[in-house]
């Protein structure tokens, strides 16, 4: 998989690539060229006492020196840029490709595995191409070059060459199949550190709140611990490697020496080619060992190549039609057509043949008890994703022939958790409306009755991520002046009032009508203060409708509603 990837990655980048070949294959033949002229000197020049013979060839192997540097720095330079490129499109790539996913595709995958497959897996692709630039390139040309170089200062010795390079390939191959599943595993042990360390992270209330600080230490302890030890398999694996090499090296220098001996004693050899025999050597046996370096890398990184690959392959299942037709002027009504929706192998669908009409200038409430099916009746509306029968319609239009943009365009929700990005209080709101000016924003916080706390701050004050330096109360009251501040056709608010006070919730409820400008308006609680008003209430229970009507009509006819309205207050209050 990793070859696909690079490929594809690669491919905008191809004259760079073509480039760092050729300074590599000038840089090679550069160092192939040295120990011959070397051999010369000795050969020519020192045995005989010719000093201008040393001059004029050592002055060559100067300007080849110069030369070779030269292209070293070139193709450094060019190869790293390319690597670099490469990792910066990946990480676009699965951001964009992520950033596509319904709430169905994300949940497959996790959000910690999501973050080390754009982090830590792109990395180790953009490492081992890096590496391939820089060294593996040169390996094969070294390796081919030098054989035959070697050749040409002594035939009978090479034949040395035909024992050492298979045993050092064969050792270096053996070493490298053991790494590849340690590889894979080590991506995986990463991606539950993360997962660990989000949810301790994210949870650290709870975990305080009942005491369970030690438990989780474990937890982490355990995980930690398992990264650790694959990752010192890799490693004894990793330091058997470099001795093994340098064992062989060491060896067969001895070998030639020893062999090379006999020859020069018996006049079938020259000193100079001795010597530069055994540098061709050692350039044969680099080689081999420079390929060997990617034995340890090219294994983890076709794991995560794999892995990337795996998000990049993953259609989303909420996808732009070919033609999508456009919504009407005007205020669109949005409807549920006998919709239910089911999780791909769950028992029971969640949603049940749903119906349900937003007209502008209404206000619907939907209300149920936890795990009825709420939010993903919510979901359905801005096709976060879609039902798995009947329909979503706006303006009469079954919604998946819209552009999913053009729908959410007409859509402002305020989801269950009112989650906030970082940066100030201006852009927080500004996230849902770009071009919004300060006197917009104080607008839409005074509906949200969150203006008394702001002017206290100032529009400019910091905001944490996920609003971490805020209340409850104050998350949710920014999240919907952050919703109020789009112009919609319908707004959706799911369990958005839950953290209010009474009075604040009151408050806000009763200028709604007004911030919303006379669009559909759809509450999503589990307060019977909240909906208690609206104009219509539907009561689900298991992803089914079970009844709908006012709160005055649902106290008279429906049990199901009646039990939820008298866990909350008095008769007398329900009333």
């Amino acid at each position: 998989m990793l070859l696909p990837v690079l490929r594809r990655f690669l491919r905008p980048y191809r004259r760079d690539v073509l480039i760092v070949v050729v300074l590599q294959f000038v840089q090679t033949l550069a160092a192939l060229s040295l120990p011959s002229l070397n051999a010369d000197i000795i050969n020519d020049g020192v045995v005989v006492g010719d000093i201008g013979y040393i001059l004029r060839v050592g002055g060559v192997m100067l300007l080849i020196s110069g030369v070779q540097v030269a292209c070293a720095i070139g193709a450094v330079y060019l190869g790293a840029r390319a690597a670099m490129s490469v990792g910066r499109d990946l990480r676009h790539a699965v951001f964009s490709r992520v950033q596509r996913f319904s709430v169905a595709e994300a949940s497959r995958f996790g959000a910690p595995s999501l973050i080390t497959r754009s982090t830590n897996d792109v990395q180790q692709v953009q490492m081992v191409t890096l590496m391939t630039f820089t060294i593996i390139v040169m390996a094969p040309i070294m390796m081919v070059g030098g054989v035959i170089m070697a050749l040409r200062q002594d035939v009978g010795l090479s034949a040395l060459l035909l024992v050492v390079v298979p045993l050092l390939l064969g050792l270096m191959g053996l070493i490298a199949t053991r790494m590849g599943p340690l590889f894979r595993l080590i991506q995986e042990r990463i991606d539950r550190i993360n997962r660990v360390m989000r949810e301790q992270i994210t949870g650290v209330r709870v975990i305080r709140a009942f005491n369970r600080q030690e438990s989780e230490r474990e937890r982490f302890a355990r995980a930690n611990t398992e990264l650790f030890d694959t990752s010192l398999r890799v490693g004894y694996f990793m330091a058997l490697m470099f001795p093994t090499v340098m064992l062989i090296m060491n060896a067969s220098s001895v070998a030639v020496v020893w062999f090379g001996a006999g020859r020069i004693d018996s006049g079938a050899m020259e000193v100079g080619s001795l010597v530069a025999f055994l540098n061709y050597l050692m350039q044969i046996l680099m080689s081999v060992l420079m390929a060997s370096m990617m034995f340890m890398l090219v294994p983890r990184a076709s794991v995560s190549a794999e892995r990337i690959d795996a998000v990049l392959a993953t259609e989303p299942g909420i996808v732009r039609p070919a033609q999508p037709r456009e919504l009407p002027a005007g205020r669109a009504v949005i409807e549920l057509d006998g919709a239910s929706f089911g999780f791909e192998g769950a028992a029971e669908p969640v949603l049940h043949d749903i119906s349900l009409r937003l007209e502008p200038g209404r206000t619907t409430a939907v209300i149920g008890s936890t795990g009825a099916g709420k939010t993903t009746l919510v979901n359905l509306l801005p096709r976060l994703i879609d039902p798995t029968a009947g329909a979503v319609r706006a303006a009469g239009i079954d919604v998946r022939e819209l552009d999913p943009a053009e729908l959410r365009a007409r859509i402002s929700l305020v989801p269950q958790r009112a989650y906030l990005f970082s940066g100030t209080i201006a852009s927080t709101l500004r996230f849902s409306r770009p071009e919004a000016t300060d006197e917009e924003l104080w607008a839409a916080l005074d509906a949200a009755q969150a203006s008394e706390f702001v002017r206290e701050l100032g529009l400019d004050a910091r905001v944490e991520q996920g609003g971490s330096n805020f209340s409850g109360g104050q998350r949710q009251r920014l999240a919907i002046a952050r919703a109020l501040l789009k112009p919609a056709d319908l707004y959706v608010f799911d369990d958005s009032f839950s953290a209010l006070d009474y009075a604040t919730d009151a408050r806000l409820r009763a200028g709604l009508p007004t911030a919303t400008a006379g669009a559909a308006v759809l509450i999503v609680a589990q307060r019977v203060a909240t909906i208690r008003d609206a104009d219509e209430i539907v009561v689900l229970d298991e992803g089914r409708v079970v009844g709908r009507g006012t709160h005055g009509e649902l106290m008279a006819s429906n049990e199901t509603y009646q039990e939820i309205v008298l866990s909350q207050l008095s008769v007398q209050e329900a009333a």
